[in-house]
């Protein structure tokens, strides 16, 4: 969550008119840059009182933030239970609503398409529009609506009214995990954040275990009720249903908190220097960010497609049982589960996002040589792939964050999602065509490949970062010693820049000499500086600080 400071700062004029009548002539310039670099007594925000003042209701503290966290993770819960509730119950779909098995990878595929655009769409409208508490509600509405439909679909056995639930699913649960970025970014920004991205991670796989693990037995509950077919499927999609509404009351929820600690911590939500996300946005994104757009698809469609179709290759390969074959293909996400935070924790402790990204794939690149070229206890393999995977969801995530200014946030991590929805629906396609043509060696052959191509725009990312501010790469506090200097940079080149104030000590509204040059807008410097410094170590790519 960003400092009371930068909020309360970013509301007021360098220079107030009291401070111009009350400052001699040939000192107006000195309130100005104690303003950028010193905090003053003024800004010193009344703390809490009561219970308000307690750890679990003060917005400053670290437990609130981590009571936020809570209710940011079971956001996306219902989400990821409820979109491979198919999967958990394949069998019973196609004999119970006699489903062919083209029919079945329909509605996997109606949800995925339509977000390759629809996706960036959402983000964009929490940019510009919607807001990001208002934009969660929304979709996380959407979505209710569209798991409901489902199981209506389901219920009276009409196919059409279950394509048209997916797809509403779809663009609510993608969208929704726009919404669950920002949330992060915003309360999390310059402390946790890596952390709060892995254990995102974590509850995302842990909404997925829970479906395969709770959705059979709760179909055989039913079942023994008396109902039956079409019908007993329809009742166990409406019970699924409950997790969404669970997920709707954490929106609303987390929506409050949200707004009280905007409140209390005087938070200044709009952009600074009154910038709006705007589409025309996207042709100023650095090369960095397009960089790691490729990795989120060229990473992902090497672990997703293949968990996918990995238990018929460890039955194929190994010899494995097909209950075997099972368990060793969920280690992965199992793995994920625990390992996301604690790598999430390591990062934001020792930063160089960029290295452990390196690291995360080269490894990744190894656990599918070994699959590939060995016939070594598998177990090893997929664990450290698990780990990999943890590994690069903590510190590819956050780099977003670090690359773009907040304002088109939504924007960007909806242009994320949308690619990367593009490259798993296409490659999805074309695994399947590999092992029916070539067999699962030139599968893993295929997924390597795409491992390289990560791998080399990981370099890409590094190259560019170093012959720039090199902020991506940093440790935590290099990154705070690189924001000291360029506050007070900004602070001298202002000095230097600003016109000697005249014989009779006149200035204009905004505390600047109106005589011997023009000096950059003092406000519009210091908003620039407070969001992409005091926030974020990181400078925006939107515009230089001083023309």
């Amino acid at each position: 969550m960003p400092r009371s400071y930068e909020e309360d700062e970013a509301r007021r004029p360098i220079l107030d008119a009291a401070e111009s009548d009350s400052e001699a002539p040939g000192s107006v310039i000195a309130p100005a840059r104690e303003r950028i670099l010193h905090r003053s007594d003024d800004d010193e925000l009344s703390q809490p009182t009561g219970c308000g003042a307690s750890a679990c209701c003060n917005p400053s503290s670290a437990l609130h933030r981590f009571m936020a966290l809570i209710f940011m993770c079971l956001v996306g819960f219902g989400s990821y239970f409820c979109y491979d509730n198919p999967g958990a119950l394949q069998d019973k779909f196609k004999s119970d609503l006699d489903l062919s098995t083209t029919q079945f990878v329909w509605l996997y595929s109606i949800y995925s398409w339509p977000n390759v655009i629809l996706c960036f769409i959402g983000g964009f409208l929490i940019d510009r529009v919607f807001g990001i508490r208002l934009g969660t509600i929304i979709y996380m509405f959407i979505l209710l609506i569209g798991q409901l439909i489902f199981a209506t679909g389901a219920l009276i056995n009409a196919f059409w009214l279950m394509i048209l639930g997916r797809f509403l699913f779809g663009i609510g649960a993608e969208s929704l995990a726009v919404a669950q970025n920002n949330y992060a970014v915003l309360w999390f920004k310059g402390k946790e954040l890596n952390m709060v991205f892995g254990l995102q991670l974590s509850f995302a796989r842990v909404g997925s275990t829970v479906n395969f693990l709770v959705m059979v037995p709760v179909y055989n509950y039913v079942r023994d009720l008396g109902y039956t077919g079409h019908q007993c499927t329809g009742v166990v999609l409406l019970l699924a249903t409950l997790t969404c509404v669970m997920s709707m009351l954490c929106a609303l929820i987390l929506g409050w908190m949200d707004k009280r600690a905007a409140r209390i911590l005087r938070r200044n939500d709009n952009p600074p220097n009154g910038e709006v996300a705007k589409l025309s946005d996207i042709g100023t994104f650095k090369i960095s960010f397009w960089m790691v757009t490729v990795i989120c698809v060229a990473y992902y469609v090497a672990i997703f497609p293949f968990i996918a179709l990995g238990k018929v290759f460890f039955m194929r390969k190994f010899g494995f049982t097909p209950e075997d074959a099972n368990t060793v293909n969920s280690i992965v996400y199992i793995v994920a589960g625990v390992a996301s935070p604690l790598f999430g924790l390591i990062v934001d402790r020792t930063g160089r996002n960029v290295l452990w990204v390196f690291v995360s794939i080269t490894v990744t690149i190894f656990a599918h040589g070994l699959l590939a070229f060995t016939f070594y206890n598998p177990y090893v393999a997929m664990i450290t792939m698990g780990m990999a995977y943890s590994m690069l969801a903590s510190s590819l995530w956050p780099l977003v964050a670090l690359i773009v200014p907040e304002y088109q946030l939504g924007t960007a991590y909806g242009i994320c999602q949308s690619v990367q929805n593009l490259g798993l629906a296409v490659i999805s396609m074309f695994s399947g065509l590999i092992v029916d043509k070539g067999g699962y060696f030139m599968l893993e052959i295929f997924f390597i490949g795409w491992l390289v191509v990560s791998l080399l725009a990981t370099i890409v990312i590094w190259l560019y970062d170093a012959n720039n501010n090199g902020a991506l790469n940093m440790s935590p506090k290099e990154r705070e010693i690189a924001a000291s200097k360029l506050l007070v940079e900004a602070a001298n080149r202002y000095d230097e820049n600003v016109a000697p104030v005249p014989s009779d000590g006149s200035v204009n509204e905004d505390g600047v000499a109106t005589q011997g040059g023009a000096a950059p807008p003092v406000e519009s410097i210091r908003n620039r500086y407070l969001n992409r410094v005091l926030d974020s170590p990181n400078q925006s790519d939107s515009e230089p600080l001083i023309e």
